[in-house]
């Protein structure tokens, strides 16, 4: 099993528990590379999903992180056969207050409709970017379940999660149904 990270705004610095976890997987992790991480486009980040999903092949499963949980159910909306599943983590809520809708316009027009794809909603109790009611709804309309991992913030690097173990324990889970596993790049 491959996998392609796709991060929020302004990517996942060094302590991010995606960074954490492409290193852990190694070759076997491909992050997206769109032209701005800070002035995001919508086309352009669902064209680097593409490419990154080129690059890593057909038994891939994308992790996805706050925006980049937008940006994946755009781009699944027309490619949901060309990836194993969507593990979305801290997805935002388009219409809500802290949206940076100055800075990311284009992801307002992504609808929320299903999937198309194994996808697994990971949220906190208190994100300040997307309440409660709002990922529960959001996670129902995409047509996939979700799991509240309690009160942790933006699961970001703001959280102090480190390499995130409980997540990590979550996306093992979810691969596992998908009949993989995602081990460290030593255990390829």
């Amino acid at each position: 099993m491959d996998f392609v990270l796709v991060p929020g705004i302004d990517g996942s610095d060094e302590r991010h528990w995606q960074s954490r976890w492409e290193a852990a997987w190694g070759h076997r992790a491909t992050r997206i590379a769109p032209a701005s991480w800070t002035a995001p486009d919508l086309e352009d980040w669902s064209n680097a999903i593409t490419r990154a999903c080129a690059r890593s092949g057909p038994d891939t499963v994308l992790v996805a992180h706050s925006l980049g949980c937008l940006a994946v159910a755009h781009w699944l909306s027309r490619h949901a056969d060309d990836t194993r599943g969507a593990f979305l983590v801290a997805p935002p809520d388009r219409h809500g207050a802290a949206f940076p809708r100055d800075a990311a316009p284009s992801f307002l027009v992504v609808a929320a409709l299903p999937l198309g794809t194994p996808s697994l909603v990971v949220a906190s109790d208190d994100d300040p970017y997307c309440a409660s009611p709002s990922s529960r709804d959001l996670a129902r309309r995409w047509g996939a379940p979700r799991v509240s991992v309690g009160a942790q913030g933006h699961l970001s690097s703001d959280s102090q999660l480190d390499s995130w173990d409980h997540g990590w324990n979550l996306l093992t889970a979810f691969v596992a149904g998908l009949g993989g596993h995602p081990g460290t790049d030593s255990e390829s």
